[in-house]
């Protein structure tokens, strides 16, 4: 018997169905693999009748790395109308530690991919989707610690609020509570950090296209939207990620000309803030955020402001990488020192147990902040012949956020003796 506002109180033997999981076949396809051969396999299963539910939702994953979102999105949603709850095997044959994640039914990128986080070690993980008009079981898998992994998008909403109905009464540590995920909203993030000394966030406001095809015929100024607002700004339609519709606008004439190209209705608006060095290149920070403590994810550094990793091309710059090198190897006396009262203030107010911290430095030498979000991939996927620093850095953070789990789990486990 499933409800879908249940507070569960108790737990049970897990009745999960095994999958290769996200890290595995996005390791496949991000080192060039060919995903068809076992995409051919799973379909036959399916044919068959034979396909387990951990098979399908492999299947569903496949389909998106391969570029067919909304069939894999289909497959997804028809595997979870009938079961919720999958693992993933760990390393080892008798686990240490069961971690249960909680996910919602949305494409790739809106779960946070704690498969990556967890990769090699002697965790198990079991990941339980709550599903729309499902919710969740009355009696929980049994587990160690519990972590919420959906983000704060609009398609996570309606699952975040079924967690946080159950939260009050969770048998096991609960990490990442879901009513603090909201935070994490470009809107609200602003609100929440903007008086920090030495962090600089630029508001991030709301405007519809009426707004701003308003702004662009010169029928309202950049004020009447927010109040920092002016030219040069940075627009994007609401609800997209890595950099999609992401642009500057110089002028009214280039707003007049962006709104020709997109169709959405509902856009966010922010200055924008020029962060280049002296040397006229920007330098674009991931932190992520484990416990409290930032750790150095990477540095991206490219001649264009709206950079990201793959766009500044740091495989084909020796010269880029040997900063970014240095970078990560004296982060914590160096740029974690410079913004160590910022960065805990905004770990404070954020609340949250594990997320992600875009940002750069200004002009000022303050803590710029792009976004916070609990969902940008972590990994170690980068071939160490390129970037040999790199892994010993990714071990570093996995070795913190594991040690957060065992933390928490210990004191669940004395708490309830």
């Amino acid at each position: 018997m499933l409800h879908p506002v249940s507070a569960p109180d108790s737990v049970t033997t897990p009745n999960y169905s095994d999958r290769i999981g996200f890290a595995q076949l996005t390791r496949r396809a991000f080192e060039g693999g060919d995903l068809h051969p076992l995409r051919e396999h799973l379909l036959a299963r399916i044919a068959e009748g034979t396909a387990e539910a951990g098979e399908g939702l492999d299947l569903s994953l496949i389909a998106q790395l391969l570029g067919e979102k909304e069939a894999g999105l289909v497959i997804q949603t028809e595997v979870l109308a009938f079961h919720q709850l999958f693992r993933t095997p760990c390393a080892v044959a008798k686990p240490r530690l069961r971690v249960l994640a909680l996910a919602a039914d949305i494409d790739m990128g809106g779960n946070t991919p704690i498969e990556f986080l967890l990769e090699g070690s002697d965790i198990e993980l079991l990941t339980l989707y709550v599903v729309h008009g499902v919710g969740l079981p009355e009696t929980l898998p049994d587990h160690d610690v519990a972590i919420v992994v959906a983000s704060d998008s609009e398609e996570c909403r309606e699952a975040l609020a079924v967690i946080a109905a159950a939260a009050p009464r969770w048998p096991r540590p609960l990490l990442n509570r879901p009513e603090l995920i909201g935070n994490l909203d470009r809107d609200k993030l602003y609100r929440l950090l903007a008086d920090i000394p030495g962090l600089d966030i630029p508001v991030t406001a709301n405007a519809t296209r009426a707004q701003l095809t308003a702004l662009s015929e010169g029928r309202i100024a950049c004020t009447e939207i927010t109040g920092e607002l002016h030219f040069p700004m940075i627009v994007r339609p609401r609800g997209t990620h890595a950099g999609v519709g992401l642009a500057k606008m110089d002028d009214a004439a280039a707003l007049e000309a962006y709104l020709v190209e997109r169709q959405e209705q509902d856009f966010f608006v922010a200055r924008f803030v020029n962060y280049a060095s002296p040397d006229g290149l920007f330098r674009k920070i991931r932190l992520t955020m484990v416990d409290g403590k930032p750790y150095a994810c990477h540095m991206a550094i490219a001649d264009r402001w709206d950079i990201w990793y793959l766009n500044a091309y740091m495989a084909f710059s020796e010269e880029k990488r040997a900063e970014e090198a240095v970078f990560m190897q004296d982060f914590d006396h160096a740029f974690a020192a410079r913004h160590k009262k910022a960065l805990d203030e905004m770990s404070k107010r954020v609340g949250l147990d594990y997320f992600i911290l875009d940002c750069a430095e200004n002009r000022d030498g303050e803590l710029l902040v792009f976004e916070a979000d609990n969902t940008a991939v972590v990994h170690n996927m980068d071939p160490p012949a390129v970037f040999p620093y790199k892994p010993p850095q990714m071990r570093k953070i996995f070795a913190a956020f594991t040690a957060m789990l065992s933390r928490h789990a210990k004191a669940g486990a004395e708490s309830a003796a």
